[in-house]
């Protein structure tokens, strides 16, 4: 098998590295970071071996994830650029840096996969939204790379127009689950739970509810009508988040967001 090598090892590269164990062989993978402290940590944890170099990773794999922060990407691409070929499949995690733009840094005609993660990818539930321009790859290539990000949750791919908004639905929007079970949880403490049982109950049911969304295929606004009896306590309470502004805050978020992401485009 073609190996995969990982540029940066923080907390969405190790993620990914672990979860992909799952399916590959540490023999499989590669990784190169520039914290030695951090290689010596990960290959401790997982046996997965470190390179040398990043241009030492990049020569031994066929699969080049960069795992590095947007900002890092300029000085990273300068190196394995010298090394790269035509048949390597590069992975691109930048949310803000489109296909074009990466071919345009590593200054050659680079075979190019764009990847959206998000961090649930830490425990086997992350979201990975792909795209690449399909004629530039083998069917067994595009494959490899449903392979590699199914190993740690799902994948689909999708046009890359649409990108800065898979960005907006699952890359960035863990942040804000997470903020609605704290507020949940905050409020229900307000009334006597402990602040423990509070955060179990609020992201169970944050993760049910998720799950009925994805096995019923049903609308979330008919299984939310489910949930509101006539006159009840459930609707009373959508009247006052909706009083509140809680789907505009949504919106808000997500042009927000959306934005950013355009910004350098």
């Amino acid at each position: 098998m073609d190996r995969i090598g990982f540029i940066g090892m923080g907390n969405m590269g190790s993620a990914m590295l672990k979860g992909a164990l799952n399916i590959f062989s540490a023999g499989d993978m590669i990784f190169y970071d520039i914290n030695d402290e951090k290689c010596d940590e990960i290959t401790k944890e997982t046996h997965v071996l470190s390179a040398g170099s990043i241009t030492e990773c990049v020569k031994d794999c066929k699969y080049i994830v960069l795992a590095i922060k947007p900002q890092a990407y300029k000085e990273a691409t300068s190196k394995i650029k010298e090394v790269l070929t035509s048949s390597h499949v590069v992975i691109s995690l930048a949310p803000t840096i489109t296909i074009k733009q990466l071919s345009e840094m590593l200054d050659i005609n680079a075979r190019i996969v764009r990847a959206m993660p998000n961090t649930p990818a830490l425990i086997g539930e992350g979201m990975t939204g792909l795209c690449a321009r399909d004629n530039t790859f083998t069917e067994e290539e595009l494959e490899m790379v449903e392979k590699f990000f199914s190993s740690f949750g799902k994948c689909k791919f999708v046009s890359e127009t649409v990108m800065s908004a898979v960005v907006c639905a699952s890359g960035s929007s863990p942040a804000y689950v997470y903020m609605f079970i704290e507020a949940l949880a905050d409020s229900c403490v307000k009334y006597g739970m402990s602040r423990a049982d509070a955060y179990e109950f609020a992201a169970q049911a944050v993760y049910g509810s998720a799950k009925m969304v994805l096995e019923s295929g049903e609308n979330p606004a008919a299984l939310k009508d489910k949930v509101c009896s006539p006159g009840g306590t459930t609707i009373r309470a959508v009247e006052a988040l909706e009083e509140n502004g809680f789907r505009n805050a949504i919106f808000k978020a997500t042009k927000a967001c959306y934005e950013k992401c355009e910004e350098n485009n």
